[in-house]
């Protein structure tokens, strides 16, 4: 079997849908490209599962801070038996809130992620991030 352009085309565009719904803190739409199973290890050694644990990964760096921006690009996308991997680069860039409004944090990395088909379209159940450059004042992913 190998993936059709509609399969690769409804995962690119999930990719896309994902920095969005970070961006806009659209946390009941997680789901919406994620399993409720997924494995993770956001880039801290940490194996943590289950579409909980994600959302809540997500709300603890983001909701202290200002608007972020997370752009994904170069992606290559790889059958290999029914699943699919991909490869993004990730991008992220992370203003302050209120008094730290003037501070920024950058993050740049790759996302690895592993895709099955179910029945409500294709979902990431697997996904390892490796960050290769973190550069800014980390305390705008947090309320102190």
């Amino acid at each position: 079997m190998s993936i059709s352009h509609a399969d690769e085309r409804e995962i690119l565009n999930k990719l896309a849908e994902f920095a969005r719904i970070l961006d806009g803190r659209q946390w009941q739409r997680v789901a919406e490209v994620f399993d409720s199973a997924i494995s993770f290890n956001y880039g801290d050694g940490k194996e943590q599962q289950g579409i909980e644990a994600l959302t809540e990964n997500f709300k603890t760096y983001l909701d202290p801070c200002g608007p972020s921006q997370h752009l994904l690009g170069s992606i290559q996308v790889e059958q290999q038996g029914n699943e699919i991997i991909t490869r993004s680069y990730v991008q992220a860039r992370h203003q302050g809130a209120g008094d730290k409004s003037d501070r920024f944090f950058d993050s740049n990395g790759e996302y690895i992620d592993r895709w099955q088909c179910q029945g409500n379209g294709w979902r990431i159940v697997r996904r390892d991030v490796r960050w290769a450059m973190l550069k800014g004042d980390m305390s705008v992913l947090s309320g102190d």
